[in-house]
């Protein structure tokens, strides 16, 4: 069965800075090099939304809410995708989700992102 395993989240004060990991361990490499890989985050309460994409070539997008803040990275040999947040502000609390852009089969557990003011 597919799975993504996200790491790197915490508590962390407003203005500081985290490096979230995922982990596509099942996918196997002619899958995961072609596709769009993105993050979402997800508030209590509130629909998951999509934070960051980065495609096969390694053009990147982003939320308005989190332009100038995060980048999106990947690795395609250790099907890992990346994402470094900067200038964290209380409203980026929320667990974090990777997947492929356009394939939601299957998600991780996420992985939460508190910060605190």
């Amino acid at each position: 069965q597919e799975r993504r395993v996200e790491s790197g989240g915490g508590l962390v004060q407003s203005g500081g800075s985290l490096r979230l990991s995922c982990k596509f361990p099942t996918t196997i490499l002619s899958v995961f090099s072609p596709g769009t890989l993105a993050w979402y985050r997800q508030a209590p309460g509130k629909q998951r939304d999509l934070v960051a994409t980065i495609a096969s070539d390694g053009a990147t997008n982003y939320a308005d809410s989190v332009k100038g803040r995060f980048t999106i990275s990947r690795n395609n040999s250790r099907r890992m995708v990346y994402l470094q947040m900067d200038d964290l502000k209380s409203e980026d609390s929320a667990v974090y989700y990777c997947n492929f852009l356009n394939d939601h089969t299957y998600w991780g557990q996420g992985t939460q992102v508190t910060v605190s003011s």
